[in-house]
């Protein structure tokens, strides 16, 4: 995994707005996993998921990092470099 990343300086938080997929939750849509924007506290589900919210949101936003939103997963991403880094 990647140790730094220049985007870095662009988290804002660790805590998500809410405890499933925005989106999802609104629709009534199931995903896999999640994902936790780390600028915005945006939870979107992962590419995995029919909806791919968490990518959707980057490309909204350009928010650059996102981390795992799953109990005991510790990896984020950026999706601007396309490096992962550890996460709290």
């Amino acid at each position: 995994m990647a140790s730094s990343c220049e985007h870095f300086s662009e988290i804002h938080t660790y805590s998500g707005n809410t405890v499933g997929c925005e989106e999802c939750l609104k629709t009534g849509d199931k995903w896999v996993h999640l994902r936790l924007c780390l600028t915005c506290g945006h939870v979107g589900c992962c590419d995995a998921s029919v909806n791919k919210h968490a990518t959707k949101h980057f490309h909204e936003t350009q928010h650059p990092l996102i981390k795992s939103a799953e109990p005991g997963e510790t990896w984020g991403w950026c999706y601007i470099d396309r490096k992962m880094f550890p996460a709290i």
